[in-house]
């Protein structure tokens, strides 16, 4: 049974009217063609109203929603089950919320690293709500040396609520284990494209957000806190939420307003959430497409421009 958000209310009403009318044509033997068809005509316009009219905080939630596909869904459905999934950062352990592997987009083979949410409640206790704790990120610059090393292109996939607060985080390096990838990250030599496919907050998404192409899907937010944080600093109460999402400047648009990513990438009419399988056809076409631009610029510079793409973001003359 699908989930919806309030602001999609109006189309769960719409869809269950569709689906009593075929029930009635099926069970009274009537013909329902035209009033399904009407109310299927009325539904992809209220779609397309609803979903061309998102505010920041609307576009929070879309990102965050239980059905919207994680990184090991992208990454089975660009690759066709052919990923190969590498473990451990060969120091303190294998952490669960950062995923990262080998495998191929139309027999190129490519290095992917992300974290990983839970599906169900047990899951995302399972990978720490997709929060990685130093070790993570430790071994998502170890599979990044080893991409470098054997010439593999890079993918991040970026979906994080934040890097792990908790205290033995920090006792292990939080801070420094991010700062390593930051400054690594610029110097990889193998192209790097880094997606945002969900929330892509604070210091959690920059850890592997150093890239030639820094690309957004349409319906995620990408900022240094989230709106609930914010509110709560500002206002003392989660209440402006939807006022901190507004003053963050979060939005995909925002994003590319600001020349902080790339790229766009719109999604299904009604969300990814709703359309899986034509996100990851959209992902895997504008993946090969960027790792073939790449792939002709020479590694010096394209580390040149990748390091002067992030020291000339926030300069004003």
């Amino acid at each position: 049974m699908s989930t919806y958000l309030d602001f999609e209310e109006p189309l769960k009403a719409l869809e269950d009217q569709i689906a009593k009318a075929q029930e009635i044509g099926q069970d009274a033997e009537l013909d329902m063609t035209d009033k399904i068809k009407a109310l299927e005509e009325k539904l992809e316009s209220k779609t397309k109203e609803i979903f061309s009219n998102l505010t920041p905080w609307q576009r929070v939630q879309l990102s965050r929603h239980p059905e919207r596909p994680y990184t090991l869904a992208y990454i089975q459905g660009i690759t066709n089950g052919d990923f190969q999934e590498l473990h451990g950062d060969r120091n303190v352990r294998d952490d669960k919320a950062m995923v990262g592997g080998l495998g191929s987009i139309d027999g190129k083979t490519v290095m992917f690293i992300g974290q990983q949410k839970g599906e169900n409640t047990k899951m995302r206790q399972y990978r720490n709500f997709g929060m990685a704790n130093p070790e993570g990120y430790r071994k998502a610059l170890r599979l990044m040396k080893l991409a470098e090393k054997f010439d593999i292109p890079i993918v991040t996939l970026i979906d994080t609520p934040g890097a792990f607060p908790g205290l033995e985080a920090e006792e292990r390096g939080q801070g420094e284990a991010i700062a390593r990838n930051i400054y690594e990250m610029m110097n990889i030599k193998v192209p790097i494209i880094c997606i945002i496919i969900g929330e892509g907050a604070s210091g959690g998404a920059l850890g592997i957000g150093v890239g030639d192409k820094v690309i957004m899907l349409e319906n995620t937010w990408y900022s240094v806190i989230s709106p609930e944080s914010c509110s709560s600093i500002l206002w003392r109460s989660w209440e402006y939420k939807e006022k901190a999402a507004e003053a963050l400047k979060l939005t995909s648009d925002d994003m590319k307003k600001l020349k902080l990513v790339d790229g766009i990438i719109k999604e299904p009419l009604n969300g990814a959430h709703r359309n899986p399988e034509e996100m990851f056809s959209i992902v895997k076409r504008e993946v090969k497409r960027q790792i073939t631009l790449l792939s002709k610029l020479d590694a010096e510079e394209r580390c040149e421009k990748r390091m002067n793409k992030f020291t000339n973001m926030g300069v004003f003359k």
